[in-house]
């Protein structure tokens, strides 16, 4: 059942909810190289089964590493989006202007954290490369409409709480530092999603069912460019491996590699968001048909 949200809740419990990157990195708080630091059911290492068990470690950090780049990027246009989503509305309902300004303050925070976690994994594990420019990203993204890139936002804010859930927070034999910044994370983007959710019903508000079809396309369409740049990830990722390791893998086991942590990245940063009950709610409630579409479309990427 769709839930119901409004600022006043929503501010209270991101205030209550605050901490200091200070606080979770830094000093004696590092990672943990000896353990992984991804959950199986996203990183799907276990089945590279042509790597050693330290190999498939190795790996795993690497998955680490692509999750810290890709939130930290994932941020950079969440943050521009939602200073100009908030600031038509300064003189609007206080509640309301101080959840989202708290929102933009809370996303600048995380590039910040997320900054500070990729220093401290290449400090120890050495230099690993990643898709981007991060601003060039944000530019092809955010040159959709303004619901697109809400509907956008959305998934990733209930893709973060996914993850946390159901493949973190249980899971004691990852570094604990690594999921220290992960239900940080968790903790600001529970409200961030409850933001967003009432970010696309405002949005949605008064369109035509073309109109908010025509926004499921723009939302596709960044999935799409996602998509693109998650495939080049692998083969990143692949070099980033084999120079780590210090040898390199044959033919048959490189494309083994692509086919399963392809499919590996759709899953961890598509998949999971396209799927959760409460994003496909907010769809069905604007449209019915753009609900079956994304359902149609999403076993692409479990």
């Amino acid at each position: 059942m769709q839930q119901t949200y409004n600022y006043q809740d929503t501010l209270a419990a991101s205030v209550k909810a605050n901490w200091r990157i200070e606080d979770i990195i830094g000093g004696d708080k590092r990672l943990d190289f000896s353990k992984p630091f991804m959950p199986e059911s996203m990183a799907r290492v276990e089945e590279l089964t042509f790597l050693s068990p330290a190999e498939r470690r190795t790996m795993n950090q690497i998955r680490g590493f692509d999750y810290l780049c890709t939130f930290g990027l994932a941020e950079e246009f969440i943050l521009p989006f939602v200073l100009d989503h908030a600031r038509p509305q300064l003189s609007g309902d206080d509640y309301r202007v101080r959840a989202y300004l708290g929102f933009a303050a809370e996303e600048a925070k995380h590039i910040h954290l997320f900054k500070k976690f990729r220093e401290e994994f290449e400090g120890s594990f050495g230099e690993c490369e990643f898709i981007g420019p991060a601003d060039e990203i944000a530019r092809a993204i955010l040159n959709h409409s303004p619901l697109a890139v809400a509907i956008a936002i959305l998934h990733i804010e209930w893709m973060t709480q996914r993850h946390y859930l159901e493949s973190i927070r249980d899971d004691s034999a990852l570094d604990p530092q690594f999921r220290s910044l992960l239900k940080h994370h968790w903790m600001e983007e529970a409200q961030h999603a409850k933001l967003d959710t009432l970010m696309v019903e405002a949005l949605a508000e008064g369109k035509t069912e073309a109109e908010i079809s025509e926004a499921i396309d723009g939302y596709l369409d960044i999935g799409g460019f996602l998509d693109s740049g998650f495939g080049q990830q692998v083969e990143f990722n692949l070099v980033n491996l084999e120079c780590s390791i210090g040898r390199t893998l044959s033919e048959t086991e490189r494309e083994a590699f692509r086919t399963s942590q392809r499919q590996a990245m759709r899953w961890t940063y598509l998949g999971t968001g396209m799927t959760h009950p409460n994003f496909l709610a907010t769809i069905g409630k604007l449209s019915p048909a753009s609900r079956k579409r994304l359902e149609d479309v999403a076993p692409l990427f479990c």
